[in-house]
């Protein structure tokens, strides 16, 4: 039986709901002043309590798509290449502060040897226009720091994590710098610069990367503020070919949804396990004011059909079972694409919202990602 079966999450409430039953039953006969009815106790107590822990992980399972099999849990499943699918073209420096400018401020540079591996610094990203603050990481790549490089501007990527998520996973769990690195050495990406953050920089409310009525100015501060300071602080080029948004679940649906609405600013996108319309839950709130028209428009499958489609190239990453329906509202979003947008695709067999499944789709991503940054007037 499959791990998200129903039939799995009922005989596990089943054991569950017998070992209460029993413990309650044998408690008077454990109770007695032994070693062995204390041992009885702790036994029927552990087992009582493993069951109930089961019963509600595999709850929360089906619920959130974590895993999507035995094979997703415990890390034994395929992990081939990652095929990307193109549709049919048709129609389908640290403590720096800038006066009148986001700054960026930064801690510590880790790592040695930069001009081998390039560097993380961490970060506080403070927007002129939003007001909205957020911490994160800047990883330069390692021609950043070597002399035949040093008058060049390189391409950036604002990499976003899901919401709550912190931006450290995005290199302890991710590791987005060992992944480009190593795919900078096999010569299948061009030196980039990464900007690593989480997708609300007004916590503890997930803004979906809106601009709130009466409100954070989320979209604002991505679109504006962050690409500012990131330009006033790094050698990064600031036309906007150069430049793109990429991220995981929230930050997926952020990087698609900040790229229909500016393509004059992120031309190119990349969604991992993305959504195609605002969540709307306690942690939200009212992010419209109100207004279907504005909830319409952070639809993007609304969009698509009702709206121009803009000039922008976005690459959709997930799997085709194991993720609810991403799927099927997946493969309606490619179907709606038409010219001048162009989407391409990649979806694993199998594999749950998670982050054993991003792994996987990362490498082949940034590649993908890599051939569409662009910096007119040099090569780097």
């Amino acid at each position: 039986m499959g791990l998200t079966s129903h039939k799995v999450l009922a005989l596990t409430a089943l054991v569950a709901v017998v070992m209460m039953v029993g413990t309650v039953w044998l408690w008077p006969r454990l109770a007695k002043r032994t070693w062995q009815a204390v041992l009885g106790r702790i036994g029927a107590l552990l087992a009582t309590q493993l069951a109930v822990l089961a019963a509600l992980g595999l709850v929360a399972n089906n619920y959130f798509a974590f895993y999507s099999s035995w094979d997703d849990l415990l890390g034994t499943g395929d992990t081939g290449p990652v095929v990307i699918h193109n549709k049919a073209d048709a129609s389908g420096r640290l403590m720096v502060e800038t006066m009148g400018q986001a700054a960026v401020k930064g801690g510590g540079a880790m790592g040695r040897e930069p001009g081998q591996s390039g560097e993380i610094r961490k970060v506080r990203i403070d927007g002129a226009v939003s007001r909205l603050s957020t911490e994160g990481y800047v990883y330069l790549p390692p021609q950043y720091f070597q002399p035949e490089y040093a008058q060049k501007q390189f391409p950036a990527v604002i990499v976003s994590t899901g919401f709550p998520g912190i931006a450290e996973n995005l290199i302890t769990r991710f590791n987005y710098p060992g992944a480009a690195l190593k795919l900078l050495q096999e010569g299948r990406m061009q030196p980039t610069v990464m900007v690593l953050v989480r997708p609300s920089p007004a916590l503890p409310q997930d803004t979906e990367c809106e601009d709130v009525p009466n409100g954070p100015q989320s979209d604002t501060y991505f679109t504006k503020d962050v690409p500012s300071a990131i330009q006033a602080s790094f050698r990064v080029s600031s036309d906007p070919q150069a430049w793109a948004f990429m991220g995981n679940s929230t930050g997926g649906y952020c990087a698609l949804k900040l790229a229909m609405r500016h393509p004059d600013v992120f031309p190119t996108a990349v969604a991992l396990s993305a959504y195609y319309e605002a969540a709307d839950d306690p942690t939200t709130g009212d992010l419209f004011g109100g207004s279907k028209q504005r909830r319409d428009e952070a639809n993007l499958l609304w969009r698509l059909k009702n709206l121009p489609q803009p000039k922008v190239s976005v690459l959709l990453a997930g799997t085709k079972k194991g993720d609810g329906n991403y799927r099927q509202e997946t493969e309606a979003f490619v179907d709606a694409v038409q010219s001048p947008m162009k989407v391409s695709y990649s979806m694993l067999e199998n594999g749950g919202h998670n982050f054993e499944t991003w792994s996987a789709l990362l490498p082949s991503s940034l590649e993908w990602l890599s051939q569409h940054l662009k910096v007119p007037n040099q090569t780097v």
